[in-house]
């Protein structure tokens, strides 16, 4: 393990001189034993890391990283490649879309899936599932985790000392485990109740409403198995994902709205209401080797938005109130995951039988074209659903052949609003006022009301009665001095179904503060109730009230990060999401 902090090798997770949490990142190898027929991981510095520890013998370099094919998923390549239960009595292991069977590589591309279709393949599956069993599947996992006894001892030992040490800090009702159903959170629970011997810990799953059935199962089954954790489902229930995507697009790589709709901000309600002010500390499945963004995470740090196309637009991390988020398992493989679930008998999400390599939402962007095709084996009406969505949409913005457009993934490409209706409004549109200096008049979506009063509120004090009764003037009052420094006044202006016009007054620089104008007037205008904004106050003063984006007075503390351009555009991802070239 490494000291970042002291620049030193130590042997405790956390360093002797000072007390920093230390880092355990060794890279692995995986060597072949033919003679044992399994794999063996073994850290790159091990002397005898090319022996396997079962029978003495010299092994072969295998790969970098590997999971375990379960007979689910080879009776699947094997209606695909071969003939039904060809490699049944082989062990099957797996990286990406190369297989190793008895050790040897197979590649299996996605134009072998393409062959046949799903419906043929459903079919095959069904009628061959009966015949097949675990019996040699099992007796390769009992070798695999007999051979790597040594590894899991030391993976096992590393985390829970990891994790004691990281939660000395906290009491026991301020720790919090991160949730998804997915093999990473289930070990990291696993972890954590074991390090901490406390089955009474929160756990908080996030149900975005674009679970695998498979995970919704398993989220049950958890809980029925765990009957003292305190479980708690963050859930959106105010939002349809597909009428969101009829308004603003379906998300894309680098437009991942639903994120923020579905996941972080629900989650982040959840932890407002269960800890308010309070400093907690949450347990994630993250690891390092996922993505190149995470690889950029520290495995204790202060909360951020754990969404990678998020922090990309970001110029820095956004935290997330007052917590901190730690990860046991920030350097572990994936064959590290597996070895721990199987070694430990722990009961898991069963898409990972099917042959999914990861069970986020079922429709993601970001999901690769094989997992798209198990989708359509194994949820066939949701594939055809969103298929056929898709396809309406791209002809909506004018694709001149959508159903090349889906099938090829191009829309997962999609950047901004173009073709969108609601593209125009996150455009701020604006006059300048001809009768006085300083005005603009800003055209709105339907009239000036207290919600857009409220949108104000990091500007200073907002005060009605100072202002004109004759034209329904509000005042804006700067918080240190009293002095006013905004106008605000409903008005008409032609070719603007609602327009209001808003003086700077009594500052040094009225474009700027006319520019931070501008960002709430596009929050009013484009609010999708996305939930991102509640996350981004460091104040909580940002809330989501019914249909409407609401700032409370008492909370904000006029800071004005959330009208600072820097600031993710003002604080609005709607501007990056429905952005279109003028």
């Amino acid at each position: 393990m490494w000291c970042k902090n002291c620049s030193r090798e130590t042997n405790s997770a956390i360093c002797e001189l000072c007390g920093t949490t230390t880092e355990q990142d060794t890279p692995i190898m995986i060597f072949w034993c033919d003679d044992c027929k399994t794999p063996i991981i073994k850290p790159v510095n091990r002397i005898d890391k090319n022996i396997c520890p079962l029978c003495g013998k010299e092994t072969a370099y295998l790969c970098s990283d590997l999971r375990p094919v379960f007979p689910e998923e080879r009776l699947l390549i094997e209606i695909l490649t071969a003939k039904p239960f060809e490699y049944m009595d082989k062990p099957v292991w797996a990286a990406d879309n190369r297989y190793y069977i008895d050790g040897k590589s197979k590649v299996i591309p996605i134009s072998v899936y393409k062959k046949h279709s799903a419906e043929e393949i459903v079919e095959q599956l069904d009628k061959y599932k009966g015949e097949n069993n675990y019996d040699f599947f099992n007796h390769t996992i009992e070798t695999f985790v007999k051979a790597n006894s040594e590894r899991l001892n030391y993976i096992f030992d590393e985390a829970t000392e990891f994790v004691r040490n990281t939660a000395k800090p906290y009491p026991s009702e301020n720790i919090v485990i991160s949730f998804s159903g997915g093999k990473d959170s289930t070990v990291t629970a696993d972890l954590t109740v074991r390090a901490l011997s406390n089955p009474s810990l929160v756990h908080i799953f996030g149900d975005t409403t674009l679970e695998f059935p498979l995970t919704t199962e398993y989220a049950k089954r958890f809980r029925k198995d765990n009957p003292r954790a305190i479980f708690k489902t963050a859930k959106n229930k105010e939002q349809d994902f597909y009428e969101v995507c009829e308004d603003i697009g379906p998300p894309a790589r680098m437009l991942r709205w639903c994120c923020s709709m579905f996941k972080t901000g629900p989650i982040t309600r959840v932890l407002n209401s269960l800890y308010r002010d309070k400093e907690i500390l949450t347990f994630y499945g993250i690891r390092k080797n996922e993505s190149v963004s995470r690889s950029k995470y520290n495995r204790v740090e202060a909360a951020v938005q754990l969404d990678e196309e998020e922090n990309e637009m970001a110029n820095d991390k956004i935290k997330i109130q007052n917590q901190t988020v730690a990860s046991p398992i920030f350097f572990w493989k994936d064959l590290d995951i597996w070895l721990y679930i199987l070694g430990e008998g722990i009961d898991f999400n069963d898409a990972y039988r099917l042959g999914y390599d990861r069970v986020g939402c079922w429709c993601c962007p970001n999901n690769n074209e094989r997992a798209q095709l198990l989708s359509r084996i194994y949820m066939p009406k949701q594939a055809k659903k969103w298929r056929e969505f898709l396809i309406e949409f791209a002809v909506k913005i004018g694709k001149p052949d959508a159903e090349v457009y889906v099938d090829s993934g191009k829309w997962k490409a999609r950047q901004g609003g173009n073709g969108i209706a609601a593209a125009e409004d996150v455009k701020i549109r604006f006059t300048n006022c001809t009768t006085e200096d300083h005005a603009k008049v800003y055209k709105l979506n339907r009239s000036v009301d207290d919600g857009f009063l409220n949108l104000l509120t990091p500007f200073g004090k907002i005060a009605k009665e100072l202002g004109r009764k004759l034209i329904n003037e509000t005042i804006i009052l700067d918080m240190a001095t009293n002095i006013p420094i905004l106008s605000v006044q409903p008005f008409s202006q032609d070719g603007y179904d609602y327009a209001v016009k808003i003086k700077t007054m009594n500052v040094a620089k009225h474009d700027d503060l006319q520019r931070m104008v501008g960002y709430q007037v596009r929050k009013f205008n484009a609010c999708r109730k996305c939930l991102k904004c509640e996350s981004l106050c460091r104040f909580s003063a940002i809330s989501i009230v019914g249909d409407e984006y609401h700032i409370s007075e008492s909370k904000c503390k006029r800071c004005k990060m959330c009208v600072t351009a820097k600031y993710l555009d003002g604080g609005c991802m709607m501007d990056k999401y429905l952005k279109t070239k003028e």
